[in-house]
């Protein structure tokens, strides 16, 4: 037996380049030393960047990188680098689209071919281990780019320096005057709504996407406008989605995407940032319907993440679980043959489910013909109907059956979890908790929110520098992504709302200071992705400002949104000229991303809407108090901020004029403002919830 030796990978934090860590492959991670031994040898980069939920990237490690021959040609001719997308999506994102931009294609795993200094003069995505479906072997891309290098090396240098030129030049626009306004946040809500599938609900073909931005941007404007049609689309794409294959029917939480147009079959690794919107998108769509179908979607979401994507002793919120168990696996955990089903089930839950969830002896899945995706695809009352049995009986039958699939499944072998924190992804689930325990009471979803929050304080925040991106086995790492400073910005007033807490807005202000300081274009407006750096790699002194989801919602995007909502809390007009200057930057050119940019347009929204706040007044433990927040709490209003006042605390020197002046009230009270102007104070829970409903609609 061949004793397995470890690269330099096997104390990395990221997973997916410690399952490296024993492949005959040289690796090294992303760092000066790997592109210094380049230069030393003048050797060509063999970059790889992929992800440890992605199935084609265990693929070419096992078929390629795990071969001694190809791992021979690769040692001994190029300067091999993994990378974790998650880990770094600084490094993805430029390399994403310096292959894109040569071959027309990106996605993972990535396979780039660079100079010694970083540029990309060759790549693709994966690469079969033998000619196959016109793409050529690994091997033979391997010796023919290493025989390209060595025979044409001033061609390379001079090639892929007008790529690199070129992308710099790609990514700078100049700003085009013109004033933010609500009837840029119409065309793109019209340009969704042109992009609507009718039939499956969702935007565009296969392969869908959830586009969640675009979903709590619609939900805004049907409140505001009662355009029915808007309501279809949130309800036809919400409802869908749910009762597809990409809804896990069994342990709730959605799969990544689907292949197909209807939902049915998806790639099914679960990411947490995926999840947390989906949990947002479900809560707001039951407060504005009432429709208890999204409640109860919500609450499976949030009780998948509690269970499979959380560390719910310490807090913080898991990266993603993967898709399979191995490489010839292919969503087996999550589907089911027809004879997997008739095992655990009763015959009467079997007949019942079988057609609730169009199970047959043929499924969906190709590497398994025999594996059913589990999608809803009879109604109970038309399964009572031909079953001849009661409809309320067909309910119960399906739930206990369910259930019984469930402790099954729980017996089969789980594909892994990622237990690496990501902080701007806790940002984000932080504050869908929070909307679930604020929508729906769930002490346990707040409780865990302000746990997490907590902990990535005490472990990943540095003063003056910032959160960091990743924390893994008692250690975090990775400085200066604006994306993880703005999610926890908005997590900690999402806490300030709930707890009355004035640490938390402190914390907000000063990551909003941090931003404005460090990531801001004070120049031009906008906010890059990176701070300035002194990277001895070339690539990454291109600084981008994202404006588009991807499909995290865009962190331009974000950070206007937290800048706002600061404004109007603290009536700091710097955090209103951060916003102002943000959205203006990309107003030339945003509008030709349109359903790809919806945060932006949300953000727009926010930011000529003027959010209303509430703000109740009088000790946090008193029962009347707690039914005047409870009341402001389940009302939906686009981007209503809520605040408690606590008058046993002093009032935060932190809040604005105006809201310390209703803070001098007698309580308990409530006071609705939005924009220049203020409601009548009113201590009754009613008039408090026609108030916030009504006032100020413009």
């Amino acid at each position: 037996m061949k004793e397995e030796k470890e690269n330099r990978l096997a104390f990395e934090s990221s997973a997916y380049l410690r399952g490296a860590s024993n492949q005959p492959v040289d690796w090294y991670p992303w760092c000066d030393e790997a592109f210094q031994k380049a230069r030393e040898l003048d050797r060509p980069i063999l970059l790889d960047i992929g992800a440890v939920w992605c199935h084609w990237c265990h693929v070419i490690d096992r078929e390629s990188y795990e071969d001694e021959g190809i791992a021979r040609i690769i040692n001994d001719n190029f300067i091999a680098i993994k990378v974790d997308r998650d880990e770094r999506p600084d490094v993805d994102r430029r390399y994403q689209q310096a292959v894109s931009a040569l071959t027309g294609q990106g996605g993972w795993p990535l396979t780039g071919f660079l100079t010694p200094e970083g540029k990309v003069f060759f790549g693709g995505t994966y690469f079969p281990p033998r000619d196959a479906q016109n793409l050529p072997s690994f091997r033979n891309v391997l010796m023919k780019v290493i025989d390209y290098y060595r025979k044409n090396k001033e061609t390379v240098f001079s090639e892929s320096n007008k790529i690199y030129q070129a992308l710099l030049t790609a990514n700078e626009f100049e700003s085009v005057p013109g004033e933010p306004s609500i009837l840029m946040v119409d065309r793109a809500a019209e340009n969704m709504m042109d992009l609507f599938d009718p039939v499956n609900g969702g935007f565009g073909t296969a392969p869908k996407f959830p586009h969640s931005g675009a979903i709590e941007l619609l939900i805004a404007r049907y409140y505001e406008t009662e355009d029915e049609e808007l309501l279809h689309i949130i309800d036809k794409t919400l409802t869908k989605s749910a009762k597809g294959g990409m809804y896990d029917q069994v342990g709730g939480g959605f799969h990544r995407y689907s292949v197909d147009a209807q939902w049915i079959v998806p790639h099914f690794e679960k990411m947490s940032y995926d999840n947390s919107e989906h949990l947002k998108n479900y809560l707001l769509a039951y407060q504005v319907t009432g429709n208890d179908f999204f409640r109860h979607i919500a609450e499976e979401i949030a009780g998948f993440v509690k269970n499979v994507l959380s560390g719910r002793e310490r807090g913080g919120f898991y990266g993603s679980q993967d898709a399979d168990i191995d490489i010839h696996d292919d969503g087996d955990y999550f589907t089911w043959t027809k004879e997997e089903v008739k095992d655990v089930l009763s015959p009467e839950e079997d007949r019942v489910i079988s057609l609730y969830y169009n199970i047959h002896s043929r499924g969906e899945m190709k590497h398994n013909p025999a594996k059913n995706v589990l999608f809803v695809d009879m109604e109970p009352h038309e399964i009572a109907r031909r079953l001849d049995i009661p409809h309320e009986k067909v309910k119960e039958l399906i739930k206990s059956g369910r259930k019984n699939l469930l402790l099954a499944r729980m017996k089969r072998r789980a594909p892994h979890v990622d237990r690496i924190l990501y902080t701007n992804w806790n940002g984000m689930m932080i504050s869908a908790f929070l909307l679930a325990y604020k929508v729906l009471g769930n002490i346990e979803t707040r409780d865990l929110a302000l746990k997490t929050l907590d902990f990535l304080f005490t472990n990943c925040l540095k003063e003056g520098v910032g959160f960091y991106h990743t924390y893994f086995d008692g250690r975090s790492k990775l400085t200066g992504f604006l994306d993880d400073q703005v999610k926890m910005g908005i997590a900690c007033l999402d806490a300030f709302e709930v707890s009355g807490n004035s640490v938390y807005l402190e914390k907000a202000i000063s990551l909003a200071n941090l931003i404005g300081q460090k990531f801001y274009d004070e120049t031009n407006g906008g906010v890059f992705d990176i701070e300035e750096t002194n990277d001895g790699i070339v690539t990454l002194k291109n600084r981008f400002k994202p404006i588009q989801d991807d499909p995290i919602p865009s962190s331009n995007a974000s950070a206007a949104l937290l800048f706002d909502r600061l404004y109007y809390i603290t009536d700091d007009y710097r955090f209103r000229g951060y916003s102002e200057g943000t959205l203006r930057y990309f107003i030339g050119i945003v509008e030709r991303f349109g359903l790809y940019a919806a945060t932006y347009f949300l953000a727009l929204h926010n930011h000529v809407k003027h959010a209303p706040q509430v703000v109740i007044v009088g000790e946090k433990d008193d029962p009347r108090v707690e039914e005047l927040q409870r009341t402001a709490w389940s009302i939906y209003r686009p981007h209503k901020i809520t605040i408690l006042i606590d008058p046993s605390n002093r009032a935060d020197a932190n809040l604005s004029q105006t809201i310390r002046e209703i803070a001098r009230m007698k309580a308990p009270v409530a006071c609705v403002c939005a924009g220049t102007s203020c409601a009548e104070p009113t201590d009754d829970p009613n008039l408090l919830a026609n108030t916030i409903r009504t006032f100020g609609i413009r």
